[in-house]
């Protein structure tokens, strides 16, 4: 939020400089994001005479000028401007100025040949307007030599972070408040021009959604001017960020930044009958302020009368209804709408606005008559008309929070101790009321404030957060224990071990998309928030696979061949108590390109199951998981392709990971280019390790050589290669050390519905080296493991 010291000074008597300002700002929580000095932008522009003027010798559209700045003798200028003359004041810029408008260090140069000092300037170079016509021509009263700074006025702005538990902060008002509360000033009350109403309202107001709209206010004015606002409203305005575009919408936009209260002004003359705060229907379209139009849902509030609908309530004014410069007669509407209700509506249409944010996060619900009578009143002074007497429909909250408050409690809690006193006078003025039992009854605009801690939060960083002094913490003698849990050990190792294998970390949002989440939600119910941040972050995510696959698409979309992404995160889940169930996972992504394409390896070859699938193993191997126990089976889920997928299990039941090539539906629905690889890791599924000693034991070679076999198999087709191996190595645990598939054929010469695998056994003799006879029985050994699966040695 940004206001200019001048805006500041009309609520705030103060004589504090900027920088006191600022530092009082970052002291009580409103964090200063910047200051801009306009007198910084206009170092080097002076006041200047201009003596004489004569044409260029070598271009016709150019003068030359002798210009006096105040200051020795007079120089040289070439200018271009069409109004420059002899007599005239304006502002020259100096060499050595940096012009606002487009950054240009002006020099002494030569022009067309003639040697110019400096450059005068028109209002666009200097950002003070848009007229560019010619030079800025000043009175003649204006003194020669001064800078221009100085004459035109420096008017500093500074822009502060208001964080969404402080609504009251929300206009120029707030903040003085605060800053008067910390002991910068007195705050002024609130000037209220006199104004007299007369007759009735020609219209008639009601609210049918008294839960959207509890409160509709509304009056009529007839007989306005519209036109352009005077320069002191233009002026404050602008130092918001906002453009100012005529006097009635500048007057609504000044109560809303000036005093956190949005409004807005109807032209009477294109409403028909009753103007109502109701219920939109399924389907309504309204022409929005912006020029585009949005369709309504009935769970939406809305301003209409008899014909259509005017205004998304809350959020922004229909373009039907807006005010224009031949608008006579308005109707003010000031209303006091649900917070939740404007936040789920903005987030369904999309659509921000100054409005909706202070709407969203709660407005006061005491200033509806203020409010409207303030900007009754400016409208009457600048304006003219005729004010209606005020039609209340429907009532705000009105019942204040009443809280008992233990003054000590500022000290066990803030860690800074306070007088009672102290804490008294600051609760007061910030518009607590404060009982002689330390009852504090709490103003209605401060919907943050829920018990006592929120009270000590408001003693402590008025009082001064930098008076909290820094301690500590204790700790025992001697070495400090770890501290990290077994769990946290594990990701951390698992976060190593990944970035070695190759893949870069990510960190997607824990929160995804209604449609992403229920594409990767499983049996258990999902959780739904009832206000999200936005619509794309809805719902809480029960897998990383989807989050992982967005940034996929965008480095995709941003030229990236290749992503090998992964992510340790929670999944999550609505357990049956109704609590939020988190499972730790690891994620991976494998998309793009494996290896691009060369003169040796030919095309650029992509990801497959297999690369998905050593990934898997080799980090499960990496956790402590039993890698050599684990059993492939399919079922992965219906996000992979069910024919390049399958799960890691630890027993039938027990799911430890599952990888494969992701299903061309799901690459299809996050609109992603294949064929994509991905791995899922359940963290929570890897048995926790036994407990072991200290050390390893040393490691000793074996002194024997080892001896390798090979065996070729006619299996079933649909025998897995890995229940072979497993089956081989459990053939004779004590000489077999190592199992390995080098071969799987299948065609011409294997029968059908068979393959052929091959693999290669590493045999480790003990004591003794191995004897023929040796050799002999442990083939039979492996051999009759094999038949058990219904492998048949070849021959």
């Amino acid at each position: 939020m940004k206001f200019s010291l001048t805006w500041l000074k009309d609520y705030l008597e103060t004589t504090a400089t900027v920088a006191e300002i600022c530092d009082a700002l970052n002291a009580i929580g409103l964090e200063v994001e910047g200051v801009e000095d306009p007198a910084e932008k206009l170092a080097g522009f002076r006041i200047a005479h201009v003596l004489t003027a004569a044409r260029h010798p070598d271009a016709d559209k150019l003068q030359v000028l002798t210009v006096d700045t105040g200051e020795g003798d007079p120089l040289q200028v070439v200018c271009g401007a069409p109004n420059a003359r002899a007599g005239m004041k304006g502002v020259l810029g100096l060499p050595g100025a940096v012009v606002p408008a487009n950054g240009m260090v002006l020099r002494k140069s030569a022009i067309r040949g003639v040697e110019s000092n400096g450059m005068m300037c028109s209002v666009r170079e200097l950002e003070l307007g848009e007229d560019h016509d010619g030079i800025i021509e000043l009175p003649d009263d204006a003194p020669v030599g001064t800078s221009f700074a100085d004459y035109h006025g420096a008017d500093p702005v500074i822009e502060v972070a208001v964080t969404p538990n402080r609504p009251d902060c929300m206009g120029v008002y707030g903040i003085a408040r605060d800053l008067a509360a910390k002991g910068l000033g007195t705050l002024k009350p609130i000037a209220m021009p006199a104004f007299a109403a007369s007759g009735a309202c020609p219209v008639e107001i009601r609210t049918d959604d008294s839960e959207g709209c509890p409160a509709f206010y509304g009056r009529v004015v007839k007989g306005v001017t519209n036109g352009p606002s005077p320069e002191w409203l233009q002026a404050r305005l602008k130092s918001a960020g906002q453009r100012p575009i005529s006097l009635l919408v500048d007057l609504t936009n000044y109560l809303m930044l000036g005093y956190g209260r949005p409004a807005h002004a109807y032209d009477l003359a294109t409403l028909s009958g009753a103007v109502v705060a109701r219920r939109a229907k399924d389907g309504e379209n309204v022409l929005a302020l912006n020029e585009k139009t949005y369709t309504l849902e009935a769970e939406m509030t809305v301003i209409a009368d008899d014909v259509q609908v005017h205004d998304i309530a809350g959020i922004m004014g229909g373009e039907h209804s807006g005010v224009s410069e031949s608008t006579a007669d308005v109707l003010l509407e000031i209303a006091y709408f649900d917070p939740a209700r404007i936040g789920a509506t903005g987030r369904k249409l999309g659509l921000s606005s100054d409005a909706r944010t202070r709407f969203e996060r709660g407005v006061d619900p005491e200033f509806l008559d203020a409010g409207l009578d303030l900007l009754t009143g400016l409208i009457v002074e600048m304006a003219g008309g005729t004010p209606s007497e005020v039609v209340r429909a429907g009532s705000p909250p009105s019942t204040a929070k009443v809280i008992a408050f233990d003054p000590g409690l500022t000290t066990r809690l803030g860690g800074v101790d306070v007088p009672e006193a102290e804490q008294k006078r600051i609760l007061e003025s910030l518009g607590f009321a404060v009982s002689g039992d330390w009852q504090v009854t709490c103003p209605l605009r401060r919907n943050d404030i829920e018990g006592p801690a929120d009270l000590v939060e408001e003693v402590v960083r008025i009082h001064g957060l930098d008076k909290v002094a820094s301690v500590a913490l204790p700790r025992m003698e001697g070495v400090a224990r770890p501290t990290a849990t077994p769990q946290q050990k594990l990701e951390r190792g698992l976060r190593r071990a990944a970035a070695a294998s190759g893949l870069n970390e990510a960190v997607t949002w824990s929160f995804l998309p209604t449609w992403a989440a229920e594409h990767f939600a499983s049996d258990q119910p999902l959780w739904v928030l009832a206000n999200p941040i936005s619509e794309d972050m809805k719902a809480m995510r029960p897998s990383l696979l989807p989050g992982l696959l967005m940034a996929a698409k965008r480095n995709a979309d941003r030229g990236a061949a290749s992503s090998r992404l992964f992510e340790i995160g929670r999944r999550y889940f609505r357990s049956g108590n109704g609590l939020s169930d988190e499972k730790p996972t690891l994620g991976i992504v494998l998309a793009g390109e494996k290896t691009p394409r060369g003169w040796q390896s030919g095309k650029a070859k992509p990801f497959d199951a297999f690369d998905a699938k050593a990934l898997a193993l080799q980090l499960l191997e990496a956790a402590g998981a039993p890698v050599g126990n684990l059993m492939v089976m399919g079922e992965a889920g219906a996000q992979f392709h069910p024919g390049q997928s399958a799960t890691l299990r630890l027993g039938p039941k027990t799911v430890l990971a599952r990888f494969g090539m992701v299903h061309p539906a799901t690459l299809k629905a996050f609109d992603v280019d294949g064929p994509i690889a991905a791995v899922e890791l359940f963290l929570d599924a890897i048995p926790a390790k036994k407990g072991a000693a200290f050390a390893r034991p040393g490691f000793t070679p074996p002194a024997l050589q080892a001896v390798t076999r090979d065996f070729a198999f006619l299996v079933p087709a649909t025998l897995a290669a890995g229940d072979l191996v497993r089956a081989v190595q459990g053939a004779d645990k004590t000489a077999i050390n190592g199992v390995r598939v080098f071969d799987v054929f299948a065609g011409q010469g294997v029968p059908e519905g068979h393959k052929s695998i091959a693999v290669e056994v590493t045999l480790q003799p003990g004591e003794t080296s191995f004897k023929d006879a040796d050799l002999k029985a442990i083939t039979e050994k492996v051999v009759a493991a094999a038949a058990k699966l219904g492998a048949e040695l070849r021959g």
